[in-house]
């Protein structure tokens, strides 16, 4: 019983499939929708229009068997700026397209003064002239190659940008408080913030948790004692301490003040050393 209701499901599916391909072959294309979810975007209407006259020409009127659907999606997902492309025709005779656009996390201008985009999945994106992503900025000494494509990380300074910009922008605090990044001479990655005159010094991109997890004991306990622009250098490259520069007005007078949690003496500062080691843990 079993096997002959398997048998006539099967039937019907053959059946019905056959229904569908005549369907397509006398049905024509009537219509083209396309499916852009962002509002702001680097695609637009009209460039998929254009791509589509290129490859594979007009839809309109042609027959639906005719189409190669899997040819338009590999034609769409050839633009740097697609990262999936769908394409399906229903039964009306409207080929319906559903684009999903590469999202940037970092912009980069690199050494050479070559400016890209690295994606939320890690891959180098061209800029566009018409459309610009609101996204961290890292400059200064940046190696990284880009050949005007979509291509993978090269360097490991460059990973560890892209790590860095992807926990900023995860988080709701840094992502308001940070607005560039940018490469010194020795390879070690600063932070620009948006309130306080001062530097921040990253280092690299490993412990990011527990750094800015310091940083921000620092900034809750320390800064509003002393002011936010008290200090020229915050470096948070070490997991176990802030060390700190004097923002002096005379050059002559300003020395390095290296400021170890456990070794701050200061009453109004006290607190700060029980505050990160909460956070390292």
């Amino acid at each position: 019983m079993y096997g002959f209701l398997w048998l006539i499901s099967l039937g019907g599916l053959v059946t019905l499939m056959g229904f569908i391909e005549v369907k397509k072959g006398e049905t024509e294309c009537v219509d083209v929708k396309v499916i852009i979810p962002e509002v702001n975007s680097f695609i637009e209407r009209a460039d998929i229009d254009e791509m589509l006259l290129k490859n594979p020409g007009s839809l309109l009127g042609r027959k639906l068997h005719q189409i190669d659907i899997h040819a338009i999606e590999n034609s769409l997902k050839a633009n740097p700026y697609i990262e999936e492309a769908k394409v399906f025709a229903d039964m009306d005779g409207v080929i319906n397209i559903k684009i999903r656009q590469r999202e940037p996390v970092l912009r980069v201008l690199n050494l050479t003064s070559q400016d890209f985009y690295i994606d939320r999945k890690g891959l180098k994106m061209p800029v566009s002239s018409n459309f610009t992503a609101h996204v961290l900025v890292a400059n200064g000494y940046i190696l990284e190659p880009f050949g005007n494509k979509v291509d993978t990380l090269r360097t490991s300074l460059a990973r560890d940008l892209y790590k860095t910009a992807l926990f900023i922008e995860g988080d709701t605090l840094w992502r308001e408080q940070i607005e560039q990044m940018y490469v010194n001479q020795s390879g070690e990655i600063e932070m620009v913030p948006r309130v306080g005159n001062h530097q921040i010094v990253l280092g690299n991109a490993d412990s990011l948790k527990i750094k800015f997890g310091n940083l921000l004991a620092f900034y809750k306990k320390a800064l509003p004692a002393v002011g936010w622009d008290a200090y020229k250098t915050i470096t948070i490259k070490y997991t176990n301490q802030v060390v700190c520069v004097k923002n002096v007005i005379d050059s002559t007078l300003a020395t390095p003040v290296a400021k170890p949690l456990q070794a701050i003496k200061n009453e109004t500062l006290n607190n700060i050393q029980d505050t990160v080691k909460t956070v390292t843990r």
